[in-house]
Protein backbone atom coordinates (compact mmCIF):
# COMPACT_ATOMS: atom_id res chain seq x y z
CA UNK A 1 0.00 0.00 0.00
CA UNK A 2 2.84 2.28 0.36
CA UNK A 3 3.83 2.05 -2.89
CA UNK A 4 0.88 3.17 -3.77
CA UNK A 5 0.11 6.10 -1.44
CA UNK A 6 3.65 6.94 -2.77
CA UNK A 7 2.64 6.99 -6.54
CA UNK A 8 -0.57 8.66 -6.14
CA UNK A 9 1.44 11.51 -4.30
CA UNK A 10 4.13 11.98 -6.52
CA UNK A 11 1.73 11.56 -10.04
CA UNK A 12 -0.92 14.14 -8.63
CA UNK A 13 1.73 16.71 -7.64
CA UNK A 14 3.12 16.36 -10.90
CA UNK A 15 -0.01 16.84 -12.96
CA UNK A 16 -1.50 19.88 -10.17
CA UNK A 17 2.44 21.08 -10.92
CA UNK A 18 1.75 21.77 -15.33
CA UNK A 19 1.51 25.90 -15.29
CA UNK A 20 -0.94 25.77 -17.79
CA UNK A 21 -1.59 29.55 -17.43
CA UNK A 22 2.68 29.92 -18.05
CA UNK A 23 2.39 27.74 -20.75
CA UNK A 24 -0.56 29.10 -22.61
CA UNK A 25 1.13 32.67 -22.56
CA UNK A 26 4.30 31.80 -23.74
CA UNK A 27 3.04 29.66 -26.49
CA UNK A 28 0.03 31.81 -27.85
CA UNK A 29 1.50 35.44 -26.71
CA UNK A 30 5.02 34.56 -26.73
CA UNK A 31 4.95 36.41 -22.72
CA UNK A 32 6.10 35.18 -19.50
CA UNK A 33 2.97 35.82 -17.40
CA UNK A 34 5.22 36.12 -14.89
CA UNK A 35 5.92 39.36 -15.72
CA UNK A 36 2.75 40.88 -16.71
CA UNK A 37 0.10 42.04 -13.96
CA UNK A 38 0.56 40.26 -10.47
CA UNK A 39 2.92 38.18 -11.92
CA UNK A 40 0.48 35.10 -10.67
CA UNK A 41 0.51 32.22 -13.50
CA UNK A 42 -3.61 31.47 -12.85
CA UNK A 43 -6.23 32.66 -14.70
CA UNK A 44 -7.37 35.65 -13.12
CA UNK A 45 -3.90 37.21 -14.00
CA UNK A 46 -3.90 35.42 -17.55
CA UNK A 47 -7.68 37.52 -17.97
CA UNK A 48 -6.53 40.59 -16.56
CA UNK A 49 -3.25 40.87 -18.64
CA UNK A 50 -5.76 41.11 -21.64
CA UNK A 51 -6.14 37.30 -22.79
CA UNK A 52 -9.75 36.71 -21.98
CA UNK A 53 -10.07 33.44 -23.98
CA UNK A 54 -6.46 32.54 -22.58
CA UNK A 55 -7.83 33.24 -19.02
CA UNK A 56 -11.12 30.95 -19.78
CA UNK A 57 -8.43 28.54 -21.24
CA UNK A 58 -6.26 28.25 -17.66
CA UNK A 59 -9.19 28.28 -15.81
CA UNK A 60 -10.72 25.09 -17.88
CA UNK A 61 -7.00 23.32 -17.32
CA UNK A 62 -6.41 24.09 -14.00
CA UNK A 63 -9.70 22.57 -12.88
CA UNK A 64 -9.29 19.58 -15.37
CA UNK A 65 -5.99 18.54 -14.26
CA UNK A 66 -7.29 18.65 -10.64
CA UNK A 67 -9.84 16.08 -12.41
CA UNK A 68 -7.77 13.93 -13.55
CA UNK A 69 -5.21 13.85 -10.81
CA UNK A 70 -7.80 12.43 -8.68
CA UNK A 71 -9.67 10.34 -11.14
CA UNK A 72 -6.60 8.92 -11.64
CA UNK A 73 -5.78 8.47 -7.88
CA UNK A 74 -9.01 6.37 -7.51
CA UNK A 75 -8.05 4.23 -10.09
CA UNK A 76 -4.39 3.73 -8.93
CA UNK A 77 -5.80 2.48 -5.11
CA UNK A 78 -8.20 0.47 -6.96
CA UNK A 79 -4.81 -1.22 -9.00
CA UNK A 80 -2.50 -0.96 -6.42
CA UNK A 81 -4.20 -1.18 -3.25
CA UNK A 82 -7.54 -2.31 -2.89
CA UNK A 83 -7.84 -1.74 0.83
CA UNK A 84 -7.20 1.94 0.19
CA UNK A 85 -10.95 3.08 1.06
CA UNK A 86 -11.30 5.15 -2.42
CA UNK A 87 -11.92 8.41 -0.59
CA UNK A 88 -9.03 8.53 1.22
CA UNK A 89 -7.18 7.92 -2.03
CA UNK A 90 -9.04 10.74 -3.62
CA UNK A 91 -7.74 12.46 -0.60
CA UNK A 92 -4.49 11.89 -1.13
CA UNK A 93 -4.59 13.06 -4.78
CA UNK A 94 -6.64 16.33 -4.02
CA UNK A 95 -4.13 17.77 -1.57
CA UNK A 96 -1.00 16.41 -3.73
CA UNK A 97 -2.55 18.48 -6.80
CA UNK A 98 -3.37 21.60 -5.30
CA UNK A 99 -0.19 21.40 -3.48
CA UNK A 100 1.58 21.19 -6.84
CA UNK A 101 -0.28 24.05 -8.46
CA UNK A 102 0.66 26.20 -5.91
CA UNK A 103 4.18 25.25 -5.85
CA UNK A 104 5.19 23.59 -9.08
CA UNK A 105 8.58 22.12 -9.50
CA UNK A 106 9.06 23.97 -13.15
CA UNK A 107 8.88 27.28 -11.75
CA UNK A 108 11.23 27.51 -8.54
CA UNK A 109 7.85 26.62 -6.12
CA UNK A 110 5.65 30.00 -7.27
CA UNK A 111 2.36 28.84 -8.69
CA UNK A 112 -1.09 29.61 -8.51
CA UNK A 113 -3.70 30.25 -5.85
CA UNK A 114 -5.07 26.94 -6.20
CA UNK A 115 -9.16 28.54 -6.97
CA UNK A 116 -9.38 26.22 -10.11
CA UNK A 117 -7.83 23.26 -9.31
CA UNK A 118 -9.68 22.53 -5.97
CA UNK A 119 -12.45 23.11 -7.75
CA UNK A 120 -11.60 20.51 -9.41
CA UNK A 121 -10.21 17.99 -7.31
CA UNK A 122 -13.48 18.47 -5.51
CA UNK A 123 -15.43 17.98 -8.42
CA UNK A 124 -15.07 14.42 -8.62
CA UNK A 125 -14.70 13.81 -5.53
CA UNK A 126 -17.55 15.60 -4.21
CA UNK A 127 -19.26 16.77 -6.95
CA UNK A 128 -22.01 18.39 -5.43
CA UNK A 129 -20.39 20.23 -2.62
CA UNK A 130 -18.20 21.28 -5.31
CA UNK A 131 -21.09 23.05 -7.34
CA UNK A 132 -22.54 24.60 -4.31
CA UNK A 133 -18.86 26.49 -3.67
CA UNK A 134 -18.49 27.35 -7.19
CA UNK A 135 -22.06 28.83 -6.71
CA UNK A 136 -21.13 30.89 -3.55
CA UNK A 137 -17.73 31.90 -5.61
CA UNK A 138 -20.50 33.15 -8.32
CA UNK A 139 -22.75 35.20 -6.27
CA UNK A 140 -20.22 37.10 -4.33
CA UNK A 141 -17.98 37.81 -7.41
CA UNK A 142 -21.38 39.14 -8.99
CA UNK A 143 -22.32 40.99 -5.77
CA UNK A 144 -19.23 42.41 -5.30
CA UNK A 145 -17.17 41.75 -8.30
CA UNK A 146 -13.99 40.97 -5.75
CA UNK A 147 -12.35 37.81 -7.15
CA UNK A 148 -10.26 37.08 -4.11
CA UNK A 149 -13.34 37.70 -1.64
CA UNK A 150 -15.52 35.00 -3.83
CA UNK A 151 -12.40 32.86 -4.22
CA UNK A 152 -11.56 33.04 0.14
CA UNK A 153 -15.78 32.52 0.19
CA UNK A 154 -15.93 29.89 -1.84
CA UNK A 155 -13.28 27.79 -0.31
CA UNK A 156 -14.03 28.40 3.05
CA UNK A 157 -17.59 27.00 2.17
CA UNK A 158 -17.12 24.20 0.74
CA UNK A 159 -15.63 21.65 3.79
CA UNK A 160 -19.39 22.94 5.12
CA UNK A 161 -21.11 22.15 1.88
CA UNK A 162 -19.56 18.21 1.93
CA UNK A 163 -20.04 17.65 5.51
CA UNK A 164 -23.57 18.28 4.41
CA UNK A 165 -23.96 16.80 0.77
CA UNK A 166 -21.41 14.11 0.51
CA UNK A 167 -23.19 10.83 1.25
CA UNK A 168 -21.60 7.94 2.78
CA UNK A 169 -18.99 7.26 5.26
CA UNK A 170 -16.51 10.21 5.51
CA UNK A 171 -13.20 9.29 6.65
CA UNK A 172 -11.16 11.68 8.80
CA UNK A 173 -8.56 11.81 5.76
CA UNK A 174 -11.35 13.19 3.22
CA UNK A 175 -12.26 15.55 6.42
CA UNK A 176 -8.93 16.98 6.96
CA UNK A 177 -7.95 17.39 2.73
CA UNK A 178 -11.07 19.50 2.54
CA UNK A 179 -9.99 21.59 5.49
CA UNK A 180 -6.27 21.72 4.39
CA UNK A 181 -7.34 22.71 0.57
CA UNK A 182 -9.36 25.50 1.81
CA UNK A 183 -7.15 26.67 3.90
CA UNK A 184 -4.06 26.64 1.56
CA UNK A 185 -6.71 28.91 -0.72
CA UNK A 186 -7.28 31.30 1.48
CA UNK A 187 -3.70 31.11 3.16
CA UNK A 188 -2.49 32.39 -0.83
CA UNK A 189 -4.77 35.08 -0.70
CA UNK A 190 -3.39 36.70 2.47
CA UNK A 191 -1.92 39.68 0.10
CA UNK A 192 -5.66 39.53 -1.14
CA UNK A 193 -6.94 40.07 2.27
CA UNK A 194 -4.83 42.45 3.17
CA UNK A 195 -6.00 44.24 0.37
CA UNK A 196 -9.56 43.94 1.07
CA UNK A 197 -8.96 45.21 4.90
CA UNK A 198 -7.31 48.38 3.78
CA UNK A 199 -10.20 48.80 0.85
CA UNK A 200 -7.31 48.76 -2.21
CA UNK A 201 -8.67 45.50 -3.49
CA UNK A 202 -8.63 45.76 -7.44
CA UNK A 203 -12.09 44.71 -8.42
CA UNK A 204 -12.96 42.08 -11.42
CA UNK A 205 -13.76 44.22 -14.52
CA UNK A 206 -12.01 47.45 -13.43
CA UNK A 207 -8.72 49.12 -14.68
CA UNK A 208 -5.69 47.20 -13.18
CA UNK A 209 -3.78 49.20 -11.44
CA UNK A 210 0.19 48.76 -12.07
CA UNK A 211 1.55 46.13 -8.82
CA UNK A 212 -1.93 45.19 -7.65
CA UNK A 213 -1.86 41.77 -7.73
CA UNK A 214 -5.05 39.53 -9.14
Amino acid sequence: MLLAVILILAISYLLGSIPTGYLLVRLFRNQDIRSVGSGNIGATNVLRSGGKGLGAATFLLDMLKGCAAVWLGGVLASALAPQLALRDAQSLAAVAAVVGHMFPVWLHFKGGKGVATGFGVFLVAAPLAALAAITVFAIILLLTRYVSLASILGAASFPLFAWFLVHGEKTALFIAAQVIVALLIIVKHHENIRRLLSGNEHRFGGHTRQGNPA
